[in-house]
């Protein structure tokens, strides 16, 4: 299946990243996993996997390591690809459809305080802005025009599982008639914001 219609009618997405108990146990980073579930019925609908890289990328970088995210169905069919260039401080990620067409891209901003993001269309125009407020470091606004659609935001969820890893939950709140063009920009961009934001700093 490549249509994006499977987000066609959904307005609340959970992400969820899915620890191996051996990065548990040693603190070692593997390759990032996700499941992405429609966060009303709990039903899976896509599975999501870092591109296994360099390892020494991966211990010297860390979350400013450059990646690869395959989206999948459960069947195991392509469904998006999030591609994210090395960048010190303007982190940004291009997403694509499963035949490697851009469907937008997310930039970060320069901000003093502030964590702020525009998505780009697959021409190059501003759509949207993400926003991430100084007192409320979980979650991201999604500003049309200064005015709010939805938003990303990081779950809490269960002392144990935030004490002894970084396997974060978010979830993504938006208008069910959004275009799933649209949203799949926005669910690439939790990615960009997980690695960015809060890969290893729990």
């Amino acid at each position: 299946m490549k249509s994006l219609d499977v987000l066609a009618s959904l307005s609340t997405i959970a992400i969820h990243q899915k620890k191996e108990w051996g990065e548990i146990m040693t603190g070692f980073e593997t390759r990032n996993r996700y499941e992405i579930a429609d966060a009303s019925s709990g039903r899976t609908i896509l599975l999501a996997a870092e591109e296994a890289r360099s390892l020494l990328a991966r211990w010297f970088l860390k979350a400013h390591r450059p990646f690869t995210m395959h989206l999948l169905t459960p069947d195991g069919d392509e469904f998006l690809t999030v591609e994210r260039p090395f960048r010190f401080y303007f982190h940004e990620a291009e997403i694509l459809d499963a035949e490697g067409r851009s469907l937008g891209r997310i930039k970060r901003q320069f901000t003093l305080l502030r964590r702020k993001y525009v998505i780009e269309d697959a021409e190059g125009r501003e759509a949207c802005e993400l926003f991430g407020p100084i007192l409320h470091p979980w979650t991201f606004r999604i500003l049309v025009d200064g005015r709010e659609i939805g938003k990303i935001t990081k779950k809490w969820s269960g002392l144990m599982k935030e004490g002894f890893t970084d396997a974060d939950t978010f979830g993504m709140e938006l208008p069910a008639e959004l275009d799933s063009n649209t949203k799949a920009v926005f669910l690439g961009a939790v990615f960009l914001i997980d690695f960015v934001h809060f890969e290893g700093r729990q």
